[in-house]
């Protein structure tokens, strides 16, 4: 079974979960305002941040050449060069639009890069600890077939070469375009019940497996606060397109909450 990562809260401080941010899309002036907003968000949570975490999609599309990254965003990554500066740890996984992370990130901003689900055990000063599974979400649970095909070709080490010999120019216009074709608008999500949200049936089953006070996810663009049962709950982050939204642990719980400026 994976181990826990330990997480020592300090006194007064506290970790933050977003999600799907979707940087560059739709198109640049859209991508240009949400990164300002986002910013924003995290001047503001750095104020008692210990942590970050990134849960997949922070891009809405990113390939890494051996000497060539998509250009923009570089607002924000100072962001999170100047958070790590500042003491502050930023998580950052992979999801299905930027699963091609490697390490120029954390080179270059000293974000923790994550592939695949982890587990979090956050100790609180008083000795109290919040388990806490923490995935993108992206391929989880039933279904989804067609994606979970996609995946396997997208993320295998020959498909990744080849997709690297083409000229960034090229690689990245065919990415983007592809990346834009499957983009589902966060607006038009809605709620299927339990029963047929796979995350949801993903997490019922894995609470066979382990016991966590919080599941936490984003990919589905819908922010939901779900209870599993009395000891845990499923929180799915949403989207910074049309509903931003973030999570804030105290170390005592976890609480779903929207940012408004």
């Amino acid at each position: 079974m994976q181990s826990f990562h330990t997480i020592q809260l300090t006194e007064n401080r506290k970790i933050y979960f977003l999600s799907d941010l979707h940087l560059g899309a739709p198109d640049e002036e859209k991508s240009r305002l949400r990164e300002q907003k986002v910013l924003r968000f995290l001047n503001q949570a750095e104020k008692d941040a210990q942590a970050i975490f990134l849960v997949g999609d922070v891009f809405d599309f990113w390939f890494e050449y051996t000497h060539a990254v998509p250009k923009g965003f570089v607002r924000f990554l100072a962001k999170l060069a100047d958070l790590k500066e500042k003491g502050i740890a930023v998580y950052m996984f992979a999801g299905n639009h930027d699963l091609w992370l490697k390490d120029y990130l954390d080179l270059e901003t000293g974000v923790q890069i994550y592939h695949d689900r982890q587990l979090f055990r956050v100790l609180d000063e008083n000795g109290r600890h919040t388990d806490i599974f923490v995935a993108h979400g992206d391929g989880l649970g039933p279904g989804d077939t067609k994606y979970k095909i996609l995946k396997k070709i997208f993320t295998h080490p020959v498909c990744q070469w080849m997709f690297r010999w083409l000229h960034p120019d090229i690689g990245i216009k065919i990415a983007q375009l592809w990346s834009r074709h499957s983009f589902t608008d966060p607006a038009l999500e809605v709620f299927h019940g339990e029963e047929r949200e796979w995350l949801i049936q993903y997490c019922k089953r894995k609470m066979k497996e382990i016991s966590c006070h919080y599941f936490i996810m984003g990919h589905r663009h819908l922010p939901m606060e779900i209870p599993l049962n009395n000891d845990s709950t499923y929180i799915n982050l949403g989207d910074w397109i049309v509903n931003s939204h973030y999570a804030v642990c105290d170390g005592d719980k976890i609480t779903l909450l929207h940012y408004q400026e």
